[in-house]
């Protein structure tokens, strides 16, 4: 009954050859020939690959999530340009592009619309891939899987709140919240590529020094608020995605003095900060906090230069794109760092 037991063990194709050859065997020679050709099996079904599983490295499992976050922050500018270049309706209908076609490049805006759309695929893919790695890597770890789980529940959502942008005919709420959610799903993807470098045990957050937790809450409620009526101002402005797109009734002027009240706000609490970290001894947080002066400078700039030239469309696009940099700089200073031998 050695094979029996074999078999239950999981070990059950070299049981089976050593029941049948081996012990059945009565050439001395056939005999050993056959025993090493049973260790050989034994050796390949002990392998990851047989047992249905491979085995993910540390490194592997970080590029992956890499990217699902640089798909994430990619597919905000390929949105944008669908907005800048007038293309939000190229594709009239969801999740067919037209009633004739499912998939239409016919012309620049459907181009540019189906393009966009077939780029979710792409953020699909790398975000199953994260989720499916999370689940095999060895050792198992919660942290990974919810957060990684994260990343699909917040694509289906963009995906739902697509198809209700094109079917309500570009409504500024649902193209904010468009926006607004793919934030949250880089900054859910950031801290799953920044947990996948550390040990479960350490800590999620950085340890703000004592003497500026409340300014450094303050810093990042005002960042969030500046990225708000960022897009209010955009859902108010000429570039709504469509020449019939519906947009907000506001006074552009006024809702631009808005956003430059909550960006002016931010950056004297960032000022404000820097100030106060010379006397901190975390340089960590330090340059985290130049980082975000670095991007808010420039960010700040990009927006005045745009409202005095007229909003052209690649100031407004760069501006997008510097509005993703100022939210993963402000992330920044809330997560904890990379460990410094994050290469070895």
């Amino acid at each position: 009954m050695t094979w029996v037991s074999g078999f239950r063990m999981g070990n059950w194709l070299p049981s089976l050859m050593n029941w049948i050859v081996i012990e059945r065997c009565d050439h001395a020679c056939d005999r050993s020939h056959f025993s090493f050709l049973s260790g050989k099996w034994a050796l390949s079904l002990n392998s990851p690959y047989s047992r249905g599983v491979a085995r993910v490295s540390e490194r592997t499992f970080r590029i992956v999530c890499g990217a699902a976050l640089g798909s994430l922050c990619v597919i905000v500018f390929t949105g944008a340009l669908v907005r800048l270049t007038g293309s939000g309706l190229g594709c009239s209908d969801w999740p067919r592009c037209n009633e004739e076609r499912f998939v239409d490049v016919s012309t620049g805006h459907t181009f540019i619309e189906q393009a966009n759309r077939l780029f979710t695929g792409v953020v699909s893919a790398s975000v199953i891939a994260a989720v499916l790695l999370a689940h095999i890597r060895k050792p198992a770890r919660r942290d990974l899987v919810f957060l990684a789980w994260s990343l699909v529940i917040g694509v289906l959502a963009q995906i739902v709140i697509g198809g209700i942008v094109v079917l309500t005919g570009l409504n500024p709420y649902a193209n904010m919240a468009h926006f607004l959610v793919s934030l949250v799903l880089i900054a859910c993807a950031l801290l799953l590529y920044r947990r996948a470098a550390v040990h479960p045990s350490d800590k999620w957050f950085r340890d703000i020094p004592a003497t500026v937790t409340t300014p450094h809450l303050a810093l990042v409620v005002f960042a969030c608020i500046a990225i708000v009526t960022g897009t209010v101002v955009t859902a108010t402005g000429p570039h709504a995605g469509g020449e019939d797109a519906v947009r907000f009734g506001f006074e552009l002027v006024s809702v631009v003095r808005v956003h430059s009240v909550s960006v002016i706000s931010t950056v004297a609490l960032l000022v404000f900060l820097l100030v106060r970290s010379r006397h901190i001894d975390n340089a960590d947080y330090r340059d985290s906090l130049t980082s975000v002066a670095f991007v808010a400078i420039s960010q700040a700039g990009i927006g005045y230069l745009q409202y005095f030239t007229g909003v052209p469309v690649v100031l407004v696009a760069a501006h997008i794109v510097g509005a993703v940099a100022f939210f993963i700089s402000i992330l920044n200073t809330v997560y904890v760092p990379l460990p410094k031998n994050i290469g070895a």
